[in-house]
């Protein structure tokens, strides 16, 4: 028998700590607060600190209610359905996080300048390792500020069972064939993968390992120390100390190189560091800066967290250097892959970072320049001219590439500024440029401006929300006109059903937008299959190098990421036509813009959501809720509430319906990778390029592509109306995981509040009403802030534009 809920709130209260209600009451110190904000100027501090104290009071009349709640049903048997709401909502609101994190990607190549950006941008020069005559590993290392007094590092490596399966593969490849030729042996020793392979392995266990079994390996013993926990933390007072530690464990030597500590010798095992700073006067808190290997990792799990944080993030940074900016395919790829991020994650803003642009060679850039131009008088002349022409010419080819892959009214398009043209070198010995020219500024202020709108719009919706329920605890208290109470609920439930019902059908309408791109893709897909994978599985020096790489490729179903190789995706390859023709559409179902066309989700659900308030309103005036207009007013703030966290709900599904097209051709053609991978002898690679070509013709002769179309379609029907049971310990719960069914029950439950008064609920209700006044003036409060925000800004830009400009030579050192 699952214990009654009376049993569950005294065992909770009993296990809760009286430290829980107090904290969010505890006032931070003056001094704590400004330190947070250090990173800002001082207008902009104003703010931060106008909208912190505000979620502060508004945490600390929560807390007391949510107390006294609490105590006035402690003794009772049974508690009625609209305090238990209240309480469960109350106690959401209190432990919601006060900011979620932005992640910002650095996403590039090795040699891109990612680390030493990162280390201007935290003014810490060569905090993190650059590349030079080693290179950095490909595990990916984030940084952020927090509220530590020590500069501290977490090294996560793999786990146990993950590295074994890593060995696992890794034997595989190092699987010498038997009764090679001369050539076939020079040709495998030479092979990128087994190198890689042989080179991981030495690093962990020593010379020779190479040779040994997966058994074998499993009984060795590693160089390096590997602790139980499978992280290491390093702290230490000053950031050069804490450089000097880290080191090691995020910076490889080159192939051959014998020497090394402990620490570089578990680089394979590492997958993640995450860096904390302390209070830092230039990233504020809440900013986490990720630098993103371009490739991905051979590792399930490195690759898998890979393609992960790129999602998470909610701005990504393209970074290219200034001799590669203009083309190239690792250039490209990475581009594509940034767009996709776009398609299938959390992004929504994007630029391309040109570093190292304090690079130029004068005679060579005189000569190429167009005759008529204003004259060069100097090096510096030249640097800036050329850097303003990189960003036109780079400005407009990114958003005519996105143009086509993202709808026209994405919020990255209207960005004035998608191209940064930066030097971390000049930033810090503006020889040549003054630091405002370096941009390194530029790129401060985009992140300050970006956490101080998120900090704005989550106090608003916190403290809106917070109104909301205290709405809801004087409607309790109101007995006038409760006669009517019944019928005004069951006409407003009605409605509800046909809205929800109307809904349904747009979100249909909505998503057969995608239909007609998928087919045409589909049809694309057949006809030039072959033709990419002959690109794929073609090289240009032949099967030379490529025979233990191609095996690499098999054993990890169709994808391979190299340190040293560009990745490698057959599926996403293979699907890519498919892609092509649904990715305007697919970004136009999930933009949050007001399309006239009802071709995107989300301004259905605002309009359902405007057509219940506006209901509520109506019903309210004329069936007499005039007597009762807290009632009305918690009904309009709740389902602004409940349909705002839908579109969290929707991002988060939205990866898994994008991926579902190269997942579905993945899963088609597993059987026929695991044949190939067994192949070895003579004459291999050609065997296993034979196997995947008939494999592939057998699959698309079967259907591949549509199976793929159809999965695509049952994830978009299931990301509309999806129900799913599941066992918990003492119940069993229906998991509402589709839009309609998130709404229906939502919805549901909060008109059931609506007749809560005929359970005498407002005898059992604790007084709460100086807590209702004192939110009432919070609410108020919003306004007020808002616009002093909006004239602080004001004045500032003023003051900008009055003052003298910045730029000009740089300063002469002594």
């Amino acid at each position: 028998m699952p214990p009654r809920p009376i049993v569950l709130y005294k065992l909770c209260l009993s296990l809760v700590d009286d430290d829980f209600f107090k904290e969010p009451m505890k006032k931070r110190r003056r001094s704590d607060r400004d330190q947070r904000f250090r990173a800002f100027p001082s207008v902009e501090q104003s703010t931060l600190k106008e909208y912190e104290k505000l979620e502060s009071r508004t945490r600390r009349v929560l807390s007391n209610t949510y107390q006294k709640l609490i105590q006035s049903v402690f003794l009772d048997d049974s508690i009625p359905n609209g305090v238990k709401y209240l309480i469960n909502r109350l106690l959401a609101l209190i432990e919601k996080p006060s900011l979620d994190p932005i992640y910002i990607g650095f996403f590039g190549s090795t040699g891109a300048g990612k680390s030493s950006l990162i280390n201007a941008i935290i003014q810490q020069a060569m905090f993190l390792p650059v590349s030079g005559e080693s290179i950095c590993t490909s595990c990916i290392v984030q940084v952020s500020s927090g509220c530590c007094e020590q500069y501290e590092a977490k090294i996560h490596l793999l786990s146990n069972q993950e590295w074994k399966q890593e060995l696992k593969n890794l034997t595989k490849l190092l699987h010498r064939p038997e009764q090679l030729g001369r050539e076939e042996e020079d040709a495998w020793d030479r092979d990128d993968a087994v190198e890689e392979a042989i080179w991981k392995l030495q690093m962990v266990y020593g010379n020779g390992v190479e040779r040994k079994s997966y058994e074998e390996l499993l009984r060795a013993k590693p160089k390096g120390k590997i602790p139980t926990s499978r992280v290491i933390t390093l702290k230490a007072e000053e950031a050069g100390e804490l450089s000097l530690k880290l080191d090691p464990y995020i910076r490889t030597q080159r192939r051959g190189w014998d020497e090394g500590s402990a620490e570089t010798q578990i680089w394979p095992l590492i997958k993640l560091v995450e860096v904390t700073l302390p209070k830092s006067e230039l990233i504020p808190e809440g900013i986490v800066l990720v630098d993103i290997p371009g490739t991905g990792d051979f590792n399930s799990k490195r690759d898998e967290m890979w393609r992960k944080t790129i999602d998470k993030c909610s701005v990504i940074w393209l970074i290219s250097d200034i001799e590669r900016v203009s083309g190239g395919r690792a250039h490209e790829d990475l581009l594509n892959e940034s767009i996709k991020a776009c398609q299938r994650g959390f992004c929504r803003d994007m630029a391309l970072v040109v570093t190292k642009t304090d690079k130029l060679h004068l005679p060579e850039y005189l000569r190429e320049r167009k005759v008529g131009s204003q004259a060069i008088q100097s090096q510096r002349e030249a640097v800036l001219e050329r850097n303003e022409m990189i960003k036109l010419q780079r400005n407009k080819v990114l958003k005519e590439k996105l143009k086509r892959k993202l709808p026209t009214d994405s919020r990255v398009l209207e960005d004035s500024e998608l191209v940064y043209t930066v030097s971390a070198q000049e930033y810090w010995q503006q020889a040549l440029l003054t630091e405002e020219e370096t941009e390194i500024p530029k790129l401060r202020e985009y992140i300050r401006r970006r956490l101080l709108d998120k900090k704005r719009r989550m106090v608003t919706k916190y403290v809106t929300e917070a109104f909301g329920l205290f709405l809801l605890t004087d409607s309790f208290s109101c007995t006038d006109n409760l006669q009517n109470e019944h019928l005004h609920v069951s006409g407003l439930r009605r409605f509800v059903e046909e809205k929800i019902q109307l809904l349904e059908k747009a979100i249909d309408q909505c998503f057969a937008h995608i239909v007609q791109p998928l087919q045409e893709g589909v049809q694309n897909a057949r006809s030039s299959y072959r033709q990419i994978l002959g690109v794929c599985l073609v090289r240009s020096r032949g099967n030379q190098g490529f025979h233990q790489t191609l095996k690499a490729v098999c054993l990890k179903n169709g994808i391979y990421a190299s340190r040293t190789l560009g990745r490698i995706d057959l599926n996403e390859a293979i699907t890519q036509p498919i892609y092509e023709q649904i990715d305007p559409v697919f970004g136009g179902i999930f933009r949050s813009g007001k399309p006239s066309d009802g071709s995107a989700l989300m301004p259905h659900i605002d309009a359902f959501k405007r057509s219940l308030q506006e209901k509520m309103t109506e019903i309210g005036i004329r069936n007499g809720w005039k007597y009762d207009s807290y009632k009305k007013s918690f009904l309009i703030q709740e389902i602004s509430a409940i349909l705002g966290g839908l579109e969290g709900h929707i991002l988060r599904k939205k990866r898994r319906i994008y991926e579902s097209l190269s997942t579905s051709v993945q899963n088609d053609l597993k059987p026929c990778y695991e044949e190939a991978a067994q192949i070895t002898g003579k004459k291999a690679c050609e065997r296993m390029k034979d196997v995947l070509r008939r494999g592939l013709d057998q699959q698309v002769d079967e259907g591949m592509f549509e199976r793929a179309q159809e999965r695509m379609q049952h994830q978009f029907h299931q990301l509309k109306m999806r129900k799913r049971r599941q066992r918990e310990v003492y119940q069993e719960v229906t998991q509402l995981n589709g839009i309609t069914e998130k709404v229906k029950g939502s919805v549901t439950t909060m008109l059931t509040l609506a007749s809560s008064q005929g359970d005498g609920l407002y005898k059992e209700l604790a007084d709460v009403k100086s807590e209702c006044k004192e939110m009432e003036k919070l609410h108020r409060s919003l306004r007020e802030v808002a616009e002093n925000a909006l004239l602080r800004r004001g004045m500032q830009d003023f003051l900008l534009r009055m003052s003298p400009s910045k730029s000009g030579p740089p300063k002469t050192w002594i």
